[in-house]
């Protein structure tokens, strides 16, 4: 069930971790996979499988359940066998009755002129720990060899549990935001009053080669994190080279243009001086919104290209409360849209009593925040995972009874576990044994 449910998450696009952090957050990130599939599937198909969970799948109550069932199974599993392992690790028997030699039987093998110290010799160059007992002149060794390898599993399995438990302590203490930040700006990355609140700062962006081809080569972003005002850490972190302070990872995920505008209201007075990060898409281009502060504007941004010169379309709307998603309600100015080109123009917003002036382009990055509190938890599951697995496989148990009557007469028995070259390594002791026989 859990191999259907991950192959069903690493096929269908899955919906982010901060999409659950708000009504309006969880619609964004919906309308995405709406428009993903629904040309694909349909959008009655898609609201469906909205419902089954499929698109969070690795958090849904199916996995859920499906993990917490597993976890039960190998502790139940573990606690059942763990008895039954310990008496058979423990358990020595030296002596063993006469049918048990009988040579005819699988790996066993007799021979005549060993002597009992040779045996002793033999069994220690192999690193056998030796055990030896007389009974009525007839002698008993026993050697063996990787004694407690039966309980690796018992790592194995505390691996498996742990890696169950990381995921649960994830996903009931862990944090995954993302953090859309303009060149020059500073973002908190947790609420405003959080004990050791976390700063972050784009001191600088670049994306070689995207201006000249639309396709960057590579971008980076100079990252500054302060704590207390105080700065903990920077780094220029690119993808696949995060920056790890403080609890929290700093991924980056994306950028885009957030051109700067100077919004004023009819007295010339300043309302929004600053970056606007087009991190939208309209009809397939770079869009984005500024609700002006201290107004009931909304203004709707898209950048195309006019005869080559990058130029904003402007659409204003005028607000009127919330809608029951948390999502804005606004109706249209019924005014044209206007189009505004860097550093030539100031247009006045007809019907909202403010002027738009463009200052320049710069860019935004989107960094991806992440605080994984299980993480430790993973690389100790991880540990022992691999060290079980590398003891059953690599270590496997192996022994050996020998019987050494007073004639000299040698019965020896392998049992050795799987994975082991039983005609090997026994042909290799039987060599042994023969090059010691005495020469009569």
């Amino acid at each position: 069930m859990l191999s259907l449910l991950a192959v069903i998450g690493m096929t269908v696009r899955q919906l982010p971790g901060f999409a659950f952090r708000s009504v309006s957050d969880y619609e964004a990130a919906m309308a995405q996979i709406h428009d993903r599939y629904d040309a694909l599937l349909g959008p009655g198909l898609v609201r469906a499988l909205e419902s089954l969970q499929v698109f969070h799948i690795f958090t849904s109550s199916w996995f859920m359940i499906s993990l917490v069932v597993l976890a039960a199974s190998i502790v139940v599993c573990t606690l059942d066998r763990t008895p039954r392992l310990w008496r058979q690790s423990i358990d020595v028997r030296v002596v063993q009755p006469e049918p048990f030699f009988t040579p005819t039987l699988p790996d066993r093998a007799v021979m005549s002129g060993v002597p009992v110290d040779a045996v002793r010799a033999a069994l220690r160059r192999r690193r056998f720990k030796v055990r030896e007992t007389d009974i009525d002149g007839t002698t008993f060794v026993y050697g063996d060899r990787n004694q407690y390898t039966k309980l690796a599993t018992l790592l194995t399995h505390t691996g498996l549990i742990l890696f169950i438990v990381a995921a649960a302590v994830t996903t009931k203490f862990g944090d995954e935001q993302p953090l859309l930040i303009a060149e020059g700006e500073s973002l908190t990355v947790q609420p405003i009053g959080t004990p050791g609140l976390l700063v972050v700062k784009n001191l600088g962006f670049e994306a070689p080669g995207f201006a000249e081809t639309g396709q960057a080569r590579d971008f980076t972003t100079d990252l500054a994190v302060y704590q207390d005002g105080q700065e903990i850490a920077r780094k220029t972190i690119r993808v696949n080279d995060p920056l790890a302070v403080a609890g929290y990872t700093f991924h980056e995920n994306n950028f885009g243009p957030a051109p700067e505008f100077l919004v004023s209201d009819e007295n010339a007075r300043p309302l929004w001086d600053g970056p606007v990060p087009f991190d939208g898409s309209a009809g397939g281009l770079p869009y984005g919104r500024l609700q002006v502060p201290g107004s009931a504007i909304l203004l709707e941004f898209q950048l195309r290209p006019v005869d080559g010169v990058p130029t904003i379309v402007i659409q204003p709307s005028r607000i009127l409360g919330e809608n029951g998603d948390g999502t804005v309600k606004t109706e249209l100015l019924d005014v044209q849209a206007v189009q505004l080109v860097a550093g030539r123009q100031v247009v006045e917003i007809a019907g909202a009593e403010m002027t738009v002036g463009l200052l320049g382009f710069s860019d935004y990055t989107l960094l991806i925040a992440k605080k994984d509190p299980g993480q430790g938890i993973v690389w100790s599951a991880f540990g022992f995972l691999i060290t079980g697995i590398f003891i059953t496989f690599y270590l496997p148990r192996r022994r050996i009874w020998a019987r050494i009557v007073p004639s000299g007469d040698l019965a020896i028995v392998a049992r050795f576990d799987r994975y082991v070259d039983v005609e090997r390594e026994f042909g290799r002791l039987l060599d042994d044994l023969v090059a010691a026989r005495s020469p009569a």
